[in-house]
């Protein structure tokens, strides 16, 4: 099956971007790696009458330290993110998450903010930028406005983006001394979607002055547990994440995290795993997670 007729625009700023979003409204569809909306184009699942071409606006490209934040600009590739020494420095995270990324080819051509902003729910870039508590800066005609992660994935590809908005770029906090990052996923093959995946963040022992004065102090802290393919967006595991708060990375959090993980989640059942099975990965996979983290940090 073939697409449906459309016009082909090439930009060249991202005022002339904002300015075709205003004119053509709901007809109009920006693109970028277009590795989700070409196949929904070739199946009729949508049909913009124009497409945007985002790829030759210098404003959105771009992965730059600014004091505390990492700006990652919203046409940066997979495989840029990948490679990119200031993300494995600054955001290790989305380090570690980006080889698990589709395949090598949709990973050169797929882009940061464009799957941020197709908020699939089993998709890696959403649980990670709700886990490191990132911020989604949004424009159009209208002027600029950002949106914290965690108000930003409303449902099964929906998010906060308004009509004639378009994601310039994602901020992440820096990573600070003592963070500690953890990810990995459960798919039926390599490159596949995540049956569940998990992204995790923590800080071990004090931090600031305090530091000096506690430099033995293996106590966890800021513990966030972001799982996705779970539910119709990103979820933090809240009541896992407090029974790890204030105790070393040891068997017996590990096991307190997975008790308390079934007042956190209740996950839906798709085509190929039922809510049952999900709820036992859940819980294997946040064993995985945490023992791996655990055997990094005595190493």
């Amino acid at each position: 099956m073939k697409s449906p007729q459309f016009d082909y625009v090439r930009p060249g700023s991202l005022d002339q971007v904002l300015a075709l979003l205003a004119e053509h409204g709901d007809e109009a569809q920006p693109i970028a790696g277009g590795q989700s909306l070409v196949p929904t184009m070739n199946m009729r699942l949508a049909g913009p009458r124009v497409l945007v071409d985002l790829n030759h606006v210098p404003d959105l490209v771009g992965i730059e330290l600014r004091g505390k934040w990492l700006r990652i600009g919203a046409l940066t590739r997979h495989a840029e993110m990948a490679r990119s020494p200031e993300v494995a420095r600054h955001a290790p995270l989305l380090a570690r998450a980006a080889p698990y990324i589709a395949h090598e080819a949709i990973r050169n051509r797929g882009t940061f903010g464009g799957s941020v902003a197709t908020a699939d729910p089993a998709s890696e870039w959403p649980a990670c930028c709700l886990t490191l508590g990132a911020r989604i800066h949004l424009a159009s005609h209208k002027g600029t406005r950002t949106v914290p992660a965690e108000e930003f994935f409303e449902g099964v590809y929906q998010t906060a983006i308004e009509p004639h908005e378009l994601i310039t770029h994602i901020e992440v906090p820096a990573a600070a001394d003592g963070m500690i990052y953890g990810f990995d996923e459960l798919a039926r093959r390599k490159g596949d979607y995540a049956i569940v995946g998990l992204a995790v963040q923590a800080r071990i022992g004090a931090k600031g002055p305090m530091k000096l004065l506690r430099r033995n102090d293996q106590r966890l802290s800021e513990v966030k547990l972001g799982f996705f393919g779970v539910a119709e967006t990103p979820v933090l595991a809240q009541q896992a994440a407090a029974a790890m708060e204030g105790r070393p990375l040891d068997a017996e959090a590990i096991q307190a995290a997975q008790s308390a993980l079934t007042d956190d989640l209740q996950p839906l059942g798709d085509l190929y795993t039922s809510a049952e099975a999900k709820t036992h990965l859940t819980s294997v996979l946040l064993g995985r997670v945490l023992h791996a983290m655990s055997g990094e940090h005595s190493e």
